[in-house]
């Protein structure tokens, strides 16, 4: 990518299946590694069909092509966010106890996921990190439906996407193994991540200058 062993920048994986992925690559690039907690609203019996996301925040972004071609109602959308909302808060105090999520104002971040469908989830990441006012996002994920691509590069500075199959389905499609990841593998690979702490001592440094 061209931003090893850069102090500026910051690598958040999306829980749960975003951060082995980010670990990887914050390991690649000597980057500190944290999450950044969103969660898609799925669709009614399609989990895995997305109709918005909620970020944290309050942040809120709704697939209306999905919503009206699948005729779902107002009060069916607010149910569902309103369960996720409730897991949103428990994976943050899951992910990160009590802590806040690092400043992000004047940095790279390089957010990434395990793959992309709808986009609807990394949409709303990519809005709330907006609001921190980063110097640059980048978007890195595996594999990625093309059209998706396609509209996510008008959002973001840049995004990195080893495949973008034309015959894309389902993320999953593209996994050996696509098991579900648990909140202890999240927060062990967190612990792990050895440039956290170059990311703090970092912050202090650049706060006392």
């Amino acid at each position: 990518m061209g931003y090893a062993d850069d102090s500026g920048v910051l690598v958040l994986g999306l829980p749960r299946g975003g951060v082995p992925v980010a670990y990887e690559v914050a390991r690649a690039l000597h980057a500190p590694l944290d999450v950044l907690v969103v969660r898609k609203l799925g669709v009614p019996g399609q989990r895995e069909l997305a109709m918005g996301a909620i970020a944290s925040g309050g942040l809120r972004v709704l697939n209306a092509d999905v919503i009206d071609a699948l005729r779902i109602s107002p009060a069916v959308v607010e149910a569902v966010a309103a369960k996720e909302i409730r897991e949103l808060e428990r994976q943050e105090r899951t992910c990160r106890g009590d802590g806040a999520l690092p400043k992000l104002a004047g940095r790279t971040i390089i957010v990434v996921d395990d793959g992309l469908a709808t986009g609807s989830t990394m949409w709303a990441a990519v809005g709330a990190l907006r609001q921190s006012n980063p110097e640059r996002i980048i978007v890195a994920v595996p594999v990625a439906a093309p059209e998706t691509l396609h509209r996510l590069r008008e959002q973001v500075d840049r995004v990195v996407c080893l495949s973008a199959p034309p015959d894309f389905h389902a993320v999953s499609s593209w996994y050996e193994d696509f098991s579900q990841v648990s909140d202890e593998e999240v927060r062990k690979l967190l612990e792990s991540s050895s440039q956290k702490g170059t990311y703090d001592e970092d912050v202090s440094r650049r706060a006392s200058d």
